[in-house]
């Protein structure tokens, strides 16, 4: 039953990852998000079927910590004074938001070890923050592979020299096909999920 936990948390994560990437944009002069009314922490506007419903479902499934991504926050670099770098910031700005989430987590996590609360709460909450540290420490990692459409390309992109560029963009038309078979083939696991429990085992 720590489904009922993970999800909560999940879907605020998600929500709060293309949340910042809208924000970014908008500290940018690019004010598309907020017109689309996609600039809300409301999770509703953000739902994505695969991303926020069916990979968080088979991350159940199969026992390994919930992960999933949101409905892309629209944003239109030319709006932007410099386009290709300022993308690479709105981009980093997901991952980087997850950081926070986990960090503030675990401060709460250590907080709340204290037992203020009764144990019963006090165990309810350890969980529900140690959650928090996987699944922001995990949506962090995964944004962060150089892999189209993942926020790390997006980043890549933005710093690239344009002769290691051109290479780089082949793989663009094959970036979802990539994913997927990390996915299947359960390398994810050893790339993300393992060396982020080992982590986060280690930190609280």
């Amino acid at each position: 039953m720590e489904w009922l936990i993970q999800l909560p948390v999940l879907f605020f994560s998600i929500v709060f990852h293309e949340f910042a990437h809208g924000a970014v944009a908008f500290r940018k002069g690019d004010d598309t998000a907020y017109l689309s009314g996609r600039l809300t922490l409301n999770p509703l506007p953000h739902i994505d079927i695969v991303g926020t419903i069916l990979l968080p479902a088979m991350c159940i499934m199969s026992g390994l910590p919930s992960i999933g991504w949101a409905k892309p926050v629209p944003v239109n670099p030319l709006r932007m004074p410099r386009p290709r770098h300022d993308m690479a910031l709105v981009a980093l700005g997901g991952p980087a938001s997850n950081i926070a989430l986990a960090a503030t987590a675990l401060a709460a996590f250590k907080i709340a070890a204290f037992g203020f609360m009764g144990p019963d709460l006090t165990v309810t909450l350890m969980k529900a923050f140690y959650f928090a540290i996987i699944i922001n420490l995990a949506l962090a990692l995964f944004n962060l592979l150089p892999v189209f459409p993942l926020d790390g390309s997006h980043i890549a992109l933005g710093f690239m020299s344009d002769k290691w560029l051109q290479i780089y963009e082949k793989h663009i038309p094959y970036g979802m096909y990539i994913i997927i078979g990390l996915m299947l083939s359960g390398a994810l696991n050893y790339i993300i999920f393992r060396p982020i429990l080992a982590f986060a085992r280690f930190l609280i």
